[in-house]
């Protein structure tokens, strides 16, 4: 009787303990939330127009031309940072693709303006002038846009046929998280 009276006693603390433990633990549950930023969008405003050039004489093409320098623009999230990468020919062709005429960019020939209000002549506050076009810095978007300004040269031969030339200026830009 003493045994089963002590197997009783113990079944029952078990019983009390575990009624302890059960009323020990809670369940909650929370969210994942996530918001997604404005899709970036670039857009060529302006084509980087060297006009009229003469056989054998060199042309530059200031980013600084209201007129005539290359200007593309990028819209998106504002505040947020950008990599843009700009794929430049070393050549323009015209248009029946049998002559070519070499173009190049120097190492100050961008600018990179987030301000809603600047040109090429006049950036706005905050813009970072005289950049490489070859290695554009990470930069944020102001007012939901930023533009990028580009100048460069032309280098006509002294036999260049006379015929429109072009080559195409691609902008690849992506959001760095940053």
């Amino acid at each position: 009787m003493r045994k089963s009276l002590l197997i009783t006693g113990a079944a029952a603390l078990i019983v009390v303990l575990s009624a302890g433990l059960a009323t020990a633990q809670d369940v909650t549950s929370g969210q994942a939330t996530a918001n997604v930023l404005a899709v970036l969008t670039v857009t060529a405003t302006q084509d980087l127009d060297f006009g009229n050039v003469l056989q054998g004489v060199p042309k530059a093409q200031p980013r600084t031309d209201d007129d005539s320098a290359g200007v593309f623009t990028v819209t998106g999230a504002e505040g947020q940072e950008v990599s843009m990468h700009l794929q430049l020919p070393d050549y323009l062709w015209n248009s029946t693709g049998q002559d070519r005429m070499v173009i190049s960019f120097g190492t100050t020939d961008a600018a990179l303006d987030s301000s809603a209000a600047g040109t090429p002549s006049a950036p706005g506050g905050g813009a970072q002038v005289n950049q490489d076009p070859h290695n554009l810095p990470d930069f944020g978007i102001g007012n939901a846009s930023l533009r990028i300004y580009l100048g460069g040269t032309v280098y006509p031969t002294a036999d260049q046929r006379a015929s429109a030339y072009s080559a195409d200026i691609i902008l690849t830009v992506a959001y760095t998280g940053s």
